[in-house]
């Protein structure tokens, strides 16, 4: 890769969000993803998923998200050929990443896919503790804190969220080379 390429990709920041059906959190029944190129979200997609597995009652009063609606929706390896090429694309940002990334490795083992031994990727609530320790960082804190919309558990508007409460905290002086990480997927 050359050493423009590299600086891109440094400037591409792949923020997510998963909701889960139940307790397990091993499989998804929704996804968002917030493209951001350059300090802008640059682009969105969200899809509900058939994570082919029971509902609980509490995943689905807190998401809105059932059994029902998403009986004729793709399974995540469908899904995943969608995605994929995006999730690939640049460094992973979440809100509690090592959750979102969890329940991302456990679909990927659950439906025999391959994508890499590891990934980048930093975490908006690590990022806000170093630069806010005095408060709370649950995302619906945040968002209020940086006056930003929130539609909470819509793995959509989290996504969206995440991706602004990053370009705040970058804006507010976080150098997001000192929280990436690296997640294993093995």
């Amino acid at each position: 890769m050359t050493q423009e390429n590299t600086e891109k990709r440094a400037r591409r920041y792949i923020v997510f969000d998963v909701e889960t059906p139940n307790h397990n959190n091993d499989r998804m029944s929704a996804i968002g993803i917030s493209v951001i190129e350059d300090g802008k979200i640059i682009d969105e997609f969200y899809s509900l998923v058939n994570p082919e597995t029971y509902f609980d009652a509490f995943n689905v009063q807190l998401t809105g998200i059932s059994e029902e609606l998403v009986a004729n929706e793709p399974n995540f390896a469908e899904l995943w050929e969608t995605i994929e090429p995006i999730m690939s694309s640049g460094l992973l940002i979440a809100h509690n990443a090592p959750f979102d990334l969890s329940v991302l490795r456990s679909c990927l083992h659950a439906y025999g896919i391959t994508w890499k031994n590891y990934a980048r990727y930093a975490c908006t609530v690590q990022m806000s503790r170093k630069m806010y320790p005095e408060m709370r960082h649950n995302l619906n804190v945040m968002c209020d804190f940086f006056c930003i919309d929130l539609d909470h558990h819509n793995a959509s508007s989290d996504s969206h969220a995440c991706g602004e409460i990053l370009l705040r905290l970058m804006e507010n002086g976080a150098d997001i080379r000192q929280f990436i990480r690296t997640y294993r997927f093995l």
